[in-house]
């Protein structure tokens, strides 16, 4: 294989290592960003007994309890649950790592690819300006 072949596959499977980790840390923000809404939001819950639906506060700016807290007479703070916000938040975790380390790891090899090429390319000029200064 002739190695400008080869460095081209090997720059284009860098950037493609980039676009996944990329793509992983997209994933990760929205389901940060999902999180932050499910905190910061007022919601609605329905009850058995009523016909209308029960406004409640967001569930980081209240001073109510919560769900894990036991049963409350406070219908919001029965509904007031962080597990599936800090679910949301700790499968961000590996996904933000994974990403991190694919687009590093792609944009490094890519990088290097780039700076090898250019070397090979100065060494190359300077071979031939020492070849025609020495004629």
């Amino acid at each position: 294989m002739h190695p400008q072949v080869f460095d081209m596959r090997f720059r284009e499977r860098g950037r493609r290592t980039r676009s996944i980790g990329f793509g992983l840390l997209a994933v990760a923000s929205v389901l940060w960003v999902w999180c932050g809404v499910l905190l910061a939001t007022p919601y609605e819950i329905e009850r058995e007994y009523s016909t209308s639906p029960t406004q409640c506060e967001s569930r980081l700016f209240t001073d109510d309890g919560t769900a894990n807290e036991g049963p409350t007479k406070d219908p919001c703070g029965d509904e007031r649950d962080w597990p599936e916000a800090l679910t949301l938040r700790g499968l961000s975790v590996p996904l933000s790592v994974a990403g991190a380390a694919l687009f590093t790891y792609g944009l490094i090899g890519v990088r290097v690819s780039e700076h090898a090429a250019e070397l090979a390319r100065l060494q190359e000029l300077a071979g031939r300006d020492k070849g025609q200064t020495g004629a």
